[in-house]
């Protein structure tokens, strides 16, 4: 590894070229990353598949979030053919295996740097990918701002894709799972498919429902009829263009935490490109999917993976009541309910924090109790 330059600017973390390469400080560069394009039809569009080039690879660093040393990144298909970002960083001496982090909907692996830190101080090596449609992982619409997916089991071949690609030849075990939001809900869809990558999952405030009426029949009907209709491409109903959280902070929901949430929104104001804005009437269908399937009564009790789940009190995103409910019906889970947090609990308050890291200590092994 070179070492870095130190500038007041911000900096890109770049591989010297496509594949999976130790990353060096470089300069900006162009945030161009369409070299070519292939046409696709899906749900009634004629779509645009961006492949991935140049800063496409990038970890985006600026002086509020710098990137943690030892880091290589870079890029990696799934068995479609999807082309997605990585990072992984190595353990430090004293290695007690590697923990794969997994984000939400509309996150990028540059929001978790200091959650790398944290893990890394904990004595694990870390691997992360953008999800398909997400950060600088590809993306299938001509408006790469919409928040979109086909179906949620393709965000299951992203994840034996990092697995495959990057874990199991680069990283040393023993392997856990710590996966945010929507990231929960894909780890609930792995372990439920009897893949056992990972010996133990803790779940970030998992996308089991949402809150209220979002998620009842006629709703769903609504959502289904849009996308028979040829509108998956589209927002759903009420969404806009606005990048999930860059809004007033007094406005947010996602955390009480105004120097994080102040942060998280930097990067995306740094490169824009890295966010996406509300999700398309497909992404909603395929959500909507998951969540009945995670409603039948026997669908926790088919898991054998040791799960904990956490989540917070004034979650406003996604039903804190639906994860006790289902976190009671595991053979192998336990769960934890953070009173004051709200949904992005990795980015709340110290206060939330340092309970969340408790709990995680006390159920992965390996790790300090303090």
């Amino acid at each position: 590894m070179k070492p870095a330059r130190h500038w007041a600017g911000p900096r890109l973390v770049q591989p010297a070229s496509v594949g999976l390469h130790d990353s060096d400080m470089g300069e900006a560069q162009s945030c161009s990353r369409v070299r070519e394009s292939r046409l696709e039809n899906l749900d009634g569009l004629i779509l645009l598949v961006f492949p991935l080039s140049g800063p496409a690879m990038t970890l985006i660093s600026i002086p509020a979030n710098p990137v943690p040393d030892n880091v290589v990144s870079g890029t990696i298909k799934a068995s479609d053919g999807v082309e997605l970002r990585f990072a992984r960083w190595a353990p430090p001496t004293r290695r007690k295996g590697t923990v794969c982090l997994f984000t939400g909907r509309g996150e990028c692996i540059e929001k978790y740097f200091e959650t790398v830190r944290d893990l890394r101080d904990r004595g694990f090596a870390v691997a992360m990918i953008d999800w398909r449609g997400q950060g600088h992982s590809a993306r299938r619409l001509r408006d790469s701002r919409k928040g979109h997916a086909r179906d949620f089991a393709d965000f299951e071949l992203d994840v034996e894709a990092l697995m495959q690609h990057v874990v199991l030849p680069d990283c040393p075990p023993p392997y856990f799972a710590l996966a945010h939001s929507m990231g929960g809900a894909v780890m609930l869809r792995v372990a439920h498919s009897g893949k056992r990558w990972f010996d133990r999952m803790v779940l970030s405030a998992p996308m089991i429902d949402l809150p209220g009426r979002s998620t009842t029949l006629p709703v769903r009907m609504i959502v289904r009829a849009l996308r028979w209709l040829g509108r998956g491409g589209q927002y759903v109903p009420g969404g806009t263009d606005t990048l999930t959280g860059t809004g007033p902070f007094l406005d947010n929901t996602l955390t009480s935490d105004p120097v994080r949430y102040a942060r998280n929104a930097a990067i995306l104001a740094e490169d824009p490109t890295l966010g996406i804005a509300s999700p398309t009437v497909a992404w909603a269908d395929t959500a909507f999917r998951a969540i009945v399937e995670f409603r039948a009564a026997d669908y926790p009790a088919a898991i054998r993976q040791p799960i904990l789940m956490m989540a917070a009190s004034h979650d406003t995103i996604v039903s804190t009541a639906a994860i006790e409910e289902f976190a009671y019906h595991l053979r192998g889970g336990s769960h934890l309910v953070i009173a004051g947090s709200r949904h992005e609990i990795l980015q709340e308050q110290d206060r939330y924090r340092q309970q969340f890291w408790a709990a995680f200590d006390a159920f992965i092994p390996g790790t300090p109790l303090y």
